[in-house]
């Protein structure tokens, strides 16, 4: 990845869980909408992009989203401004009972 200025960077973190089955080290992106952030997060990386992301481009529903510690959810989740300077963090949501 390329250093990028960190006033103009977006921080994209994937848990530990994903990096035991994918190649998930973090980024350093430009900011943008959330599916511009991870995009440029998944570049070469196509294996984690499949984990992340179903085959209509939207996230897994196994999958979470914080931006700055705010849980992201919603129908227009990927097409929400990141703002410079956030951080992302992906995980795999926990779930059963």
């Amino acid at each position: 990845m390329v250093n990028l200025d960190p006033n103009h960077a977006v921080r994209v973190v994937f848990t530990r869980h994903l990096t035991r089955h994918v190649d998930a080290s973090p980024a350093e992106v430009s900011a943008g909408s959330l599916r511009d952030v991870l995009s440029q997060a998944f570049s070469g990386r196509e294996a984690l992009r499949g984990y992340v992301l179903d085959d209509a481009g939207t996230i897994r529903r196994h999958i979470a989203v914080f931006v700055d510690n705010d849980h992201w959810r919603g129908s227009d989740l990927l097409e929400r401004e990141v703002a410079a300077g956030a951080e992302v963090y992906v995980m795999q949501a926990l779930s059963g009972g």
